[in-house]
């Protein structure tokens, strides 16, 4: 059989798609291969394989989260930031607790987050924390869920904690509001904001509408799909091409610069999405999942 053949259908039926962890490993980890959200610059940009595909002009961008890391975690880059160029963080942790095991020793800024003189004010840009917080988020495009495309959105602390005002929340506090009215986030579409009074990148969140029956199979299933695992999870690469130079942002949005981890292989480009179907005459308005924001 030669290659050719092999590689366009000539494998049985049971070994079609399948995948192993042998040869995920003997393949390497691919800091390219995935579906990413950026909101890098303030705007967001749609991600294939490391190469920017759509670029949203509009403040506002509808989404359905369909999964999130456990845990909010850290980075911490040393060193000079220089723009487009991919090094692995000095420091991380996946938990904010403490450094990851897999971080040399050398590296370790501390024995726990909390004590880290990188997690003090001022340690960073102005009166920034040198270690930066993120939440991976696993995500699909309201109006495209059909295509069963899981993308992943990293939001770093300005989108995560603090209390925000009606109808303009971080997402933690959001998620509070929707766990306090029986309302699950993955049972909502989230509209996710540009808040322009945030002189770096920043987006606040509010429920637009609840999910639709059909929208919800597909959601319960692709949750816990291996796309979802590995969007939420933090896999840094020690790899020889990456360099051995950390560096520190300027902004707060420093996951937007690359930083190179093991990711999913590389994805096809986005299909085409089916037509949406028309509401269920008797769909339950967002009213009766969530109050008015008043309680914010």
């Amino acid at each position: 059989m030669s290659e050719l053949t092999l590689f366009k259908g000539g494998l049985p039926a049971y070994l079609k798609n399948a995948s192993d962890d042998t040869t995920d490993a003997l393949a390497g980890g691919d800091s390219l291969g995935s579906r990413r959200l950026s909101i890098k610059g303030g705007v967001f940009r749609e991600m294939i394989n490391g190469k920017e595909y759509r670029v949203s002009e509009e403040r506002s961008m509808n989404i359905i989260i369909i999964k999130a890391a456990p845990k909010v975690s850290r980075t911490f880059y040393s060193g000079s930031y220089v723009e487009g160029e991919a090094v692995a963080p000095t420091c991380w942790s996946s938990d904010s607790q403490r450094p990851d095991e897999k971080v040399k020793a050398e590296n370790k800024q501390s024995a726990t987050c909390l004590n880290c003189p990188q997690n003090i004010k001022g340690s960073g840009q102005g009166e920034g924390r040198a270690c930066r917080y993120q939440q991976r988020l696993a995500v699909v495009l309201d109006g495209e869920v059909d295509k069963e495309e899981v993308y992943q959105l990293v939001l770093p602390g300005k989108s995560i904690f603090g209390d925000g005002e009606k109808g303009k929340l971080p997402l933690q506090a959001y998620a509070r509001h929707l766990k306090n009215h029986g309302t699950p986030i993955t049972g909502v579409v989230t509209e996710m904001r540009f808040d322009t009074a945030s002189p770096t990148p920043k987006l606040v969140f509010k429920p637009i509408r609840p999910v639709t029956e059909d929208e919800f199979e597909t959601v319960t299933r692709l949750k816990d799909s291996p796309e979802a695992i590995a969007a939420i999870t933090m896999n840094v690469a020690q790899t020889d091409g990456v360099k051995d130079k950390p560096r520190v942002a300027p902004q707060e949005d420093l996951f937007e610069t690359p930083v190179v981890e093991v990711a999913a292989e590389v994805v096809a480009e986005p299909k085409k999405a089916a037509p949406k179907k028309a509401p269920v005459a008797n769909e339950p308005s967002l009213d009766s999942l969530v109050s008015e924001w008043d309680d914010a």
